[in-house]
């Protein structure tokens, strides 16, 4: 099994954007150390809770800090921006870091109407479009934009010898479907929607087309994780991460609050029926229990790679998940 993660930067109650982006990189150099395959960050807009707002910059200060563990973007939001601009972003990390460096996409409108026009200038693009910029990108990437082209003089410098490897990240068989078709690797985002996730990796699988860039398929499911020692411990850490999904889902303040906080909110029916209904997106428990079940969705969906998204308040207790996860799997001898 390799394990990998994804880090959305979420900022801790009590904690500065400063202070997280430091514990984002302290998290990727043990991640590093423990033996985990990738380090991915996410891309969010217009949220108080989530200072992750640009992956590349991320990337490249975190990449700058390890020295082995691959590094990319979970992902970029490819229907906001040129392919042109983020082809030429990340052939300078290719370069500045060959071999180590992962181009994450998604089609995700990335907020708000408002917040999605102001980070395309007040152009109203479709998101329709997104298969002719994900074409666009691979040409751009891979030096194969087709004669007719209307860009097809145009270079996306410096050219990487060997381009960043290009994941396309999806919730739904439509989204695997067109991994497939392309030819790019493909992430399943079981941490936002469970319900679909064998028809997505079997679409993807079974319809792979080989590209350029891949020969064969290569997938992996990310999934929200929280590991400790005891059932009990884990379950009272998920606490803070329930009710963060919660505020993200509502649109209130999306900064992390401690367990002991989270303990004492008073939650209304449909408050509690979701939280309940969100816990199929996660894995929560002993490292026993969680190698378990991770063992049993890897046969459910056709792969050996996991990533691990862990959303808790205390940094020492997101530490010690990662940790118990990566001992469990045998990735290091017990710390």
């Amino acid at each position: 099994m390799k394990l990998s993660v994804l880090d959305q930067s979420v900022v801790a109650k009590g904690d500065t954007a400063a202070e997280t982006f430091r514990k984002t990189v302290k998290l990727a150099q043990v991640a590093e150390e423990l033996g985990y395959t990738r380090f991915w960050v996410a891309e969010h807009h217009n949220s108080n809770g989530m200072a992750g707002s640009s992956p590349e910059i991320l990337i490249s200060h975190i990449a700058s800090s390890t020295s082995r563990i691959k590094v990319g973007s979970g992902g970029i939001l490819l229907p906001q921006y040129s392919p042109y601009k983020i082809a030429e972003n990340f052939n300078v990390l290719q370069t500045l870091f060959p071999g180590r460096i992962d181009l994450g996409i998604g089609r995700s409108p990335g907020g708000s109407a408002s917040t999605r026009l102001a980070l395309t200038d007040g152009v109203r693009k479709s998101l329709n479009e997104f298969p002719r910029q994900l074409r666009d990108l691979q040409g751009f990437l891979n030096k194969e934009l087709p004669e007719g082209h209307p860009y097809q003089q145009v270079k996306a410098f410096p050219q990487a010898e060997d381009p960043a490897l290009l994941w396309l990240l999806g919730i739904t068989h439509r989204g695997a479907r067109l991994a497939a078709e392309y030819g790019t690797a493909f992430t399943y985002g079981h941490f936002i929607n469970p319900a679909n996730g064998k028809r997505a990796m079997d679409t993807y699988f079974s319809q792979f087309q080989p590209s350029a860039a891949l020969s064969e398929p290569k997938a992996n499911v990310c999934i929200f994780v929280v590991c400790a020692k005891t059932q009990e411990e884990a379950e009272k850490l998920a606490l803070s991460q329930d009710m963060w999904l919660l505020a993200v889902e509502k649109g209130r303040d999306t900064r992390i609050i401690p367990s002991i906080e989270a303990e004492d909110i008073q939650l209304t029916h449909v408050e509690k029926e979701k939280i309940t209904e969100n816990r199929k997106r996660m894995l929560v428990g002993t490292p026993e229990k969680i190698k378990e079940e991770l063992q049993l969705l890897s046969e459910i969906y056709g792969t050996d790679e996991f990533m691990a998204i862990t959303n808790i308040h205390g940094f020492q207790d997101k530490l010690n998940s990662y940790k118990l996860l990566a001992e469990a799997f045998g990735l290091v001898e017990t710390l």
